[in-house]
């Protein structure tokens, strides 16, 4: 009886820690940015402590607590949050690795935000990503005509192919907002965790990340369909093979400046190289690229391992 009073008491709190957090998130414009990031840590705490039944009962209380106190806004923003908070407290508790619940966590967000996608449009009958690119091309125009300047046929065209472009990669963008979202979760809230009295895992320090050499025969095979299929713009197969290309080549960069830090420490350059590499890195990706699929296929770490 008494555990049960603690952990009754303890997720009581942790609830009310939520929704003031939620609130804050919601209805504060600036301090709400570091609200949210901080949003999943007392779900996340309670989780990682105590079972899979106890928090989920904690987490459907979240939501009840969000949509009384917050409206309906706030309700999807309980559930998003709340629920990947619960898949990355039940991995610190099953004693997962970081990057087991790096991936987790990524999957729990691009669940909720193809959900939230396809709610909106279900419901609302809003694409939000066609509204905001239609809206950012009218600006963008009137701009131009504010300023007394037409917009010429050849901009429109760029602009339209650049739309067109974005809406095909609409999957693989919703990809990379849900891993850098729980990575800046990870990032802020493991550390509190930890104050806490919470063990949490670590990452591998960058230079040693490595990714598995499959990872290059998926790409020479995403880059192979194209020539024999020849799917055409806006079909099922052209877009699949469009957002795992653009998928690949994120991941192969991430191997390439994987590899310069890895060659950084082997060197004994200084962190204000590293940063300064990697600020040259970005406008060069096309580069980096080339060198994680190098590192990758020609064992270049273990080669400067060898000759050392």
């Amino acid at each position: 009886m008494l555990k049960n009073n603690s952990v009754l008491t303890e997720g009581a709190l942790l609830l009310a820690f939520f929704t003031v957090l939620l609130l804050v998130a919601v209805y504060v414009p600036i301090i709400g940015i570091a609200a949210s990031l901080i949003l999943p840590l007392p779900l996340m705490l309670f989780s990682s402590k105590y079972s899979l039944r106890n928090s989920l009962f904690v987490f459907l209380g979240s939501l009840i607590l969000g949509f009384i106190v917050g409206g309906p806004i706030a309700l999807p923003i309980a559930f998003a949050v709340g629920s990947t908070a619960l898949v990355m407290g039940w991995g610190i508790r099953n004693h997962w690795n970081k990057m087991r619940i790096f991936m987790a966590a990524t999957f729990a967000l691009l669940i909720n935000i193809v959900l939230g996608f396809v709610s909106s449009i279900a419901l609302l009958g809003v694409n939000m990503v066609e509204e905001s690119l239609n809206e950012s091309r009218d600006t963008y125009t009137s701009l131009f005509n504010g300023l007394g300047q037409e917009t010429d046929q050849a901009l429109k065209e760029s602009m339209n192919d650049s739309i067109d472009l974005i809406q095909t990669l609409t999957p693989a963008m919703f990809l990379g907002i849900a891993a850098a979202t729980a990575l800046l979760f990870i990032w802020v809230n493991f550390p509190l965790l930890k104050k806490l009295g919470v063990t949490v895992p670590a990452f591998k320090p960058f230079r040693k990340w490595v990714l598995p050499k499959s990872i290059l025969w998926y790409y020479l095979i995403v880059l192979i369909v194209p020539i024999f299929a020849q799917p055409e713009e806006g079909t099922y197969l052209f877009n699949a093979v469009m957002n795992v290309l653009y998928v690949l080549q994120t991941l192969l960069a991430v191997q390439g400046l994987s590899f310069l830090y890895f060659l950084g420490h082997h060197k004994g350059w200084s962190k204000g190289i590293l940063i300064l590499l990697t600020i040259i890195s970005i406008p060069l990706l096309y580069l980096v690229r080339i060198l994680g699929i190098i590192d990758l296929g020609f064992n270049l770490r273990q080669r400067l391992q060898r000759k050392s």
